[in-house]
């Protein structure tokens, strides 16, 4: 039984019966969460991915609880339905407070259960909620048939919980750091599978022990009413680091731009390298270590080798079905290529729509982009499995600086979930490793010009003198990266191909990245719409 009662300052205007562990059976009450009250609190957080679209209504999906003895709470699997005839799943946590001073910004709903008034609230922000899905991890039984089934590896245990806190700005996911040494991760954007991130930490950790990823801990996965494995939390250990590898090469990078001027160096006298030729250290010329300092090149050789650690890593299975190396096939082909045109389809139509956002060279290379439209299309078309000797295997799907954190002077690889936009079953699609390494090229490429844009007052030189530097500066990146990446995985006989194909699946990959990256920043910053089109204006004029 419910009663509504008038209140402007919406001070607890329902009123229920039942007792909390009664009030998700109470259809009323569902009502009127997932009305109008439940959708502001939505729309509001840093997680919720549809703010571009018109939300219809939510559905609760299914419900379970999160419990150790008599305290409970409930985990909601909610169906946000839009307007435009899609829908996503989201895991919110909730539990019921009474302290009128606790989580003011994060009430979702005033109310009063069985006399008692408080609020609604996301479990998360509740440091007893915490603490107990902590401690049900740490507890977890070796087989749990539960439908909220923990499990923890061999590494989590003789470990007494201390303390907790929100990690930090997160988009996607909320992530937790207890005692300062390990992290629970609540995937608030969930699919009807296991999440990615959770098998792939799982299985490097524990079936191929690579050191160069935080170490897997545990995890959470309800059994849904589809009898569906559905991963709500990922534990790892918390790698004490220097920050992301994309912060380390802006830096880094500002030095080798500053250094220009410093140093007196005159761009058009620097030797150039042919795109995509393996280097090693003693293959760049002086002038180059000059400029650029022997550090950096020598960091890149130490990324390339921990990729290459990861994928041989990812390579080297042939029990588990799900990471066992398969060769290309037609049905993967057909796959990739329905994939490849219809994101082309939808970012030509983009750019035709935005020309008229752009100026200068943005504007002059998108018409060279319109223009060479048929020719790219063609080069996505022209994917013949036939001619490919290497294996696909499962890769990171979103490998980038970002996703790596830097350490001393070595390199931690983390989130696997994938690429953002790819449905879960996409995201499992075993790829060839060079797609990884395409990704690391485009980061490359962003980072370059992010620092040129982001300093181009400081720099002594005319933008197109910078970019020159830049474009001159990313083929020996990717040159030296190659040297170290290619030798390492041949040595651990992973089959990526011979030096043609080779050179093909980077080109298509990078060509891919480029024309997914070219949507977002015509939309966002289309100033920054010049970074993707010199990337696939590379590969076309190649």
């Amino acid at each position: 039984m419910v009663n509504k009662v008038a209140d402007q300052n919406l001070q607890t205007p329902y009123h229920f019966n039942e007792s909390w562990e009664e009030l998700l059976e109470n259809k009323e009450f569902l009502k009127i969460f997932l009305s109008d009250v439940l959708e502001n609190y939505i729309i509001k957080q840093r997680w919720y991915g549809g703010k571009a679209s018109k939300l219809k209504y939510i559905e609760l999906s299914e419900y379970f609880r999160i419990q150790q003895k008599e305290e409970v709470y409930y985990g909601l699997i909610l169906e946000i339905d839009f307007a435009e005839a899609f829908y996503h799943h989201y895991f919110l946590p909730i539990a019921f407070v009474s302290d009128k001073d606790f989580a003011k910004k994060d009430r979702i709903l005033p109310i009063n259960i069985n006399g008692q008034e408080g609020y609604i609230i996301d479990a998360i922000n509740l440091e007893a909620f915490r603490k107990l899905a902590f401690e049900r991890i740490l507890n977890a039984l070796p087989v749990d048939k539960t439908k909220v089934q923990y499990h923890k590896s061999e590494l989590f245990k003789n470990i007494t919980y201390k303390s907790s806190r929100f990690m930090g700005l997160e988009q996607s996911n909320t992530s937790i750091v207890y005692n300062e040494k390990y992290v629970l991760k609540f995937f608030r954007r969930i699919y009807s599978d296991k999440n990615p991130d959770y098998e792939m930490s799982r299985f490097l950790s524990e079936k191929k022990d690579f050191k160069n990823t935080p170490s897997y801990l545990g995890g959470i996965n309800i059994v849904d009413s589809e009898n569906v494995y559905v991963t709500i939390a990922l534990m790892q250990e918390m790698v004490p680091n220097q920050g992301d590898a994309w912060e380390f090469m802006l830096k880094e990078l500002h030095d080798v731009f500053s250094n220009l001027e410093n140093k007196k160096i005159n761009v058009n006298s620097l030797p150039t390298t042919e795109l995509f030729l393996r280097l090693g250290i003693n293959d760049v010329p002086p002038e180059m270590i000059d400029w650029v300092g022997l550090n950096l090149f020598l960091k890149i050789q130490k990324l390339a080798k921990r990729t290459a650690e990861m994928h041989t890593a990812l390579g080297s299975e042939f029990e588990d079905t799900g990471f066992t190396p398969q060769r290309f096939n037609g049905d993967y082909t057909v796959w990739l290529k329905n994939r490849m045109l219809y994101q082309f389809q939808n970012r030509l139509n983009t750019i035709e729509n935005n020309l008229d956002k752009l100026e200068g060279l943005a504007l002059e290379l998108a018409n060279e982009f319109l223009d060479k439209k048929n020719i790219i299309r063609k080069r996505f078309v022209r994917f013949d499995w036939t001619k490919l000797k290497g294996e696909r295997i499962r890769v990171h799907g979103d490998y980038h600086l970002g996703q790596i954190l830097v350490k001393d002077d070595d390199f931690y690889i983390l989130d696997f979930e994938g690429e953002p936009e790819s449905t879960i079953r996409d995201r499992k699609v075993k790829q060839p490793p060079l797609k990884d390494v395409a990704g690391l090229f485009r980061s490359f490429h962003y980072a370059i010009y992010a620092t040129i844009f982001n300093n181009i007052e400081q720099y002594d030189f005319s933008k197109e003198t910078l970019f020159k530097a830049g474009e001159l500066l990313y083929r020996y990146f990717i040159g030296v990266f190659l040297g170290t990446y290619i030798t390492e995985i041949q040595n651990d006989n992973l089959n990526i191909g011979y030096q043609q194909e080779r050179i093909f699946i980077l080109e298509y990959c990078l060509l891919e990245k480029a024309v997914y990256e070219l949507g977002y920043e015509l939309n966002s910053r289309p100033k920054w719409a010049i970074i993707p089109l010199k990337g696939i204006l590379n590969i076309i004029n190649h």
